[in-house]
């Protein structure tokens, strides 16, 4: 019986084996494809559009009837009637009765000095007074008593019982007790002045309250010594507390001399403390101080509040934006869109913006009106909410890709 192992064996193919020159050549072939990909791939990297990073800023829009800003400045809120209240002399204090924030009327007390050697001098001043009216008293008693012995030397005289000698020399005692008198009532005058001296020294260890205002400070305490002049080595008090008048507050501003022309008398101005960033204050220009700053380059412009607010305090920062009106003296009747001044740019006479839209620049053409502070009224060709960019690089072309920190 024929073995079908053996037949089985006999009808199965024999391959040749491969060469080692294929084998090598198939390798070839698939690094030449990876350094192929890999070149296309670095081709692609280096030559796609790669977004340009930009800085953009939202449209916004100037409510209708808000008025245009033509300037913006800062300053501090300052106050007219401000006084360090001190002494008129030199004394120890024994009572203060002020607080920081105590509300003061004009005259209160706010502090008493030791008066006990005021007290003394008064005292003094006034018998020194009592003593000189008393010679004058007696004085005038001589007077009288010399008057009596002129009269008794001329009736004696006439019949021969007395000499002219002793008549000059009566008279000459009235004329000298009448000058003294005179110089004994000067001197009484004298002497009551010096004790109303006196008195005005007690008197002013009593310091009162200039004004009605506010005490922002306490200087002093019981046990210093207090002078209207600094001495003592630095050991003595200059004063006793401040006052602040609030019915004086206003606003100080430095504005740029280059930019004078634009403050006029009256002129509508918002004022925006740093401590309420979202609270508006209505105010006008009082004046513009007649002096320019050489060192700053600055002229000092006075703002008053149009209703002081118990908010309001001394020294506080604040930033205002001087107001423009139109011609008929009326704000603008409808709204107004407004953007930076940095996001426009020219071409000869047109305008033109860059707005971002899903990230790519669509160039838009523009028209501009005035200034409002540092941004522009925008006429047409821009809408409130649309993002724009802010000082555009000269790369950045319509179409571009952009990207925002």
């Amino acid at each position: 019986m024929p073995d079908l192992n053996e037949d089985l064996a006999s009808l199965r193919l024999q391959r040749e084996p491969e060469s080692h020159s294929n084998r090598r050549w198939v390798g070839w072939v698939l690094l030449a494809l990876l350094f192929a990909f890999i070149g296309v791939a670095a081709w692609w990297w280096v030559s796609r559009e790669r977004p340009i990073e930009v800085q953009t800023v939202t449209v916004s829009s100037r409510g209708a009837g808000t008025q245009a800003a033509v300037l913006n400045a800062t300053g501090y809120v300052a106050a007219r009637r401000r006084a360090t209240v001190s002494s008129k002399i030199t004394g120890k204090v024994v009572q203060v009765n002020i607080e920081e924030g105590m509300a003061v009327r004009q005259g209160q007390v706010l502090a008493r000095l030791d008066d006990e050697t005021q007290k003394a001098a008064v005292a003094l001043a006034d018998a020194q007074t009592e003593a000189a009216r008393r010679n004058v008293n007696e004085s005038e008693v001589r007077l009288e008593e010399a008057k009596i012995t002129l009269e008794r030397a001329t009736k004696l005289v006439k019949v021969g019982y007395s000499t002219a000698a002793e008549v000059d020399a009566a008279r000459a005692g009235v004329d000298s007790l009448a000058a003294r008198i005179l110089a004994a009532r000067e001197q009484v005058r004298v002497a009551e002045r010096q004790a109303e001296l006196e008195r005005t020294n007690l008197d002013s260890t009593i310091i009162r309250a200039p004004f009605d205002g506010v005490a922002i400070s306490k200087d002093a305490q019981p046990g210093e010594m207090v002078s209207p002049v600094s001495a003592g080595g630095g050991f003595t008090r200059t004063g006793i507390g401040t006052i602040v008048d609030m019915r004086s507050l206003e606003i100080e501003v430095d504005v740029n001399e280059s930019y004078i022309n634009r403050v006029t008398p009256d002129q509508g101005v918002t004022a925006v403390l740093d401590a309420y960033p979202d609270w508006q204050i209505p105010a006008r220009v009082i004046t513009t101080v007649p002096a320019a700053d050489r060192q700053k380059a600055t002229v000092l412009v006075r703002i008053a509040f149009n209703e002081l607010d118990p908010r309001i305090l001394p020294d506080m920062g604040v930033k205002v934006t001087f107001l423009r009106e139109n011609e008929d003296g009326a704000p603008e009747a409808r709204p107004v869109t407004l953007v930076p001044k940095a996001a426009i740019r020219s071409e000869g006479k047109q305008s033109y913006a860059f707005v971002v839209v899903n990230d790519v620049v669509d160039r838009r053409a523009v028209t501009t009106g005035g200034a409002d502070g540092d941004r522009l009224e925008v006429i047409a060709g821009l809408n409130p909410g649309e993002r724009v960019v802010v000082s555009p690089p000269a790369e950045l072309t319509h179409g571009a890709k952009v990207r925002t920190p």
